[in-house]
């Protein structure tokens, strides 16, 4: 089975693994302090936090910019992992669901009827499948109505919008360095922004003092992979977007098959290929019959999952029917790559035939 999820490790994480086991310095240690220093600057912003986990992340986040009670509205999109509206739900917020665009990302014409609709606090535009939303409509609607922003960067390690990484274009931002994302560290999470009064809330969270805190602390361990792992970030998210070249050359003309596309001003880095057909279960199951790791993204809608308020959600509820993932993360070989692409030719078009030739 070729893996949706591999993560490349190089002879740096293994070294690095034994030195602190080694070193007797498993917590609280210098690769945490470099990871936060280097992802900091990577990304470009003030300060950089991490913790335990993407969810972790959010959480504290919404806490920061004073996401407490239900009166407290924020607007997420309709398709994401369900941590973006969890986060909301456990902060003591209130969410509120509206669609996506073509891009798989908050649309800014239903985020507009939302804020006047329901005065939110903040929005949370998820930059899904390693692709930003359209900051600047976003932005300039949320300083126009005093809105705070908080990217949910998880899967957007590298990912650009006119030349400015995700991460960098909100008031805060959180990330999640899962074992599938492009900076993989197994668990952990990151919070940052430019802000000093935010980062102040932030740190009040985690860490102890004359005021209760939370421990959500990563290990040396995850630091010192993650630090590595951010070191060659650029390349692996260079190998995904290659490889997600050649499938968009390969199915251009794959009857019923919609291609992802990466949009004007925007660095897409491929943390999910994210595919599109009527008949996707059908293809799905076939891939997985023939070995490659195919999955679907995603089966609910996030106002689905949790009975949640909502504008009109049409389009991304027409893609918890459509959409599904083959792998595209760097450690694929050349082979499996060419694998992929002849199985998902031959698949699709033999389900097209089945389906509309009876």
């Amino acid at each position: 089975m070729i893996p949706i999820i591999k993560p490349y490790f190089g002879k740096e994480e293994e070294k690095t693994v034994l030195d602190i086991m080694k070193s007797g310095q498993i917590t609280r240690g210098q690769w945490t302090l470099k990871f936060r220093e280097e992802f900091k600057k990577y990304i470009g912003v003030g300060f950089c936090h991490t913790v335990c986990s993407g969810t972790a992340a959010l959480y504290i986040a919404l806490k920061a910019i004073g996401i407490y009670k239900k009166e407290d509205i924020v607007i997420v999109p309709s398709l994401s992992f369900m941590a973006t509206i969890d986060a909301v739900i456990l902060a003591g917020g209130t969410p509120v669901v509206i669609d996506v665009d073509e891009s798989y990302t908050m649309d800014p014409v239903w985020l507009e009827e939302a804020i006047k609709k329901y005065k939110p606090k903040a929005v949370i535009p998820v930059h899904l499948f390693g692709q930003t939303a359209d900051m600047d409509k976003i932005k300039a609607l949320c300083k126009e109505n005093n809105v705070l922003v908080l990217e949910d960067a998880a899967q957007a390690h590298g990912a650009e919008f006119k030349g400015k990484k995700a991460g960098s274009l909100g008031d805060i931002s959180a990330f999640s360095f899962y074992a599938s994302k492009n900076v993989a560290m197994g668990e952990g999470g990151a919070i940052l922004t430019s802000n000093p009064e935010i980062d102040g809330k932030i740190l009040n969270w985690i860490e102890f003092g004359d005021h209760p805190a939370l421990n959500l602390r990563i290990t040396e361990f995850q630091a010192g992979i993650g630090y590595w792992q951010l070191k060659r970030l650029d390349e692996t998210n260079e190998k995904r977007r290659e490889i997600a070249k050649i499938y968009n050359e390969e199915f251009k003309d794959l009857p019923g098959l919609i291609l992802p596309q990466e949009l004007p001003d925007r660095k897409h880095v491929f943390h999910i290929y994210a595919l599109r057909h009527p008949e996707r279960n059908k293809i799905v199951e076939k891939l997985v019959e023939n070995g490659i790791g195919a999955r679907v993204y995603y089966e609910y809608t996030l106002h689905q999952l949790r009975n949640a308020e909502h504008l009109n959600c049409e389009f991304g509820e027409l893609c918890t029917k459509e959409l599904f993932a083959i792998p595209v993360h760097a450690s694929l070989t050349e082979s499996e790559v060419d694998y992929i692409v002849s199985t998902v030719k031959k698949i699709v078009k033999e389900v097209h035939n089945s389906c509309y030739f009876l």
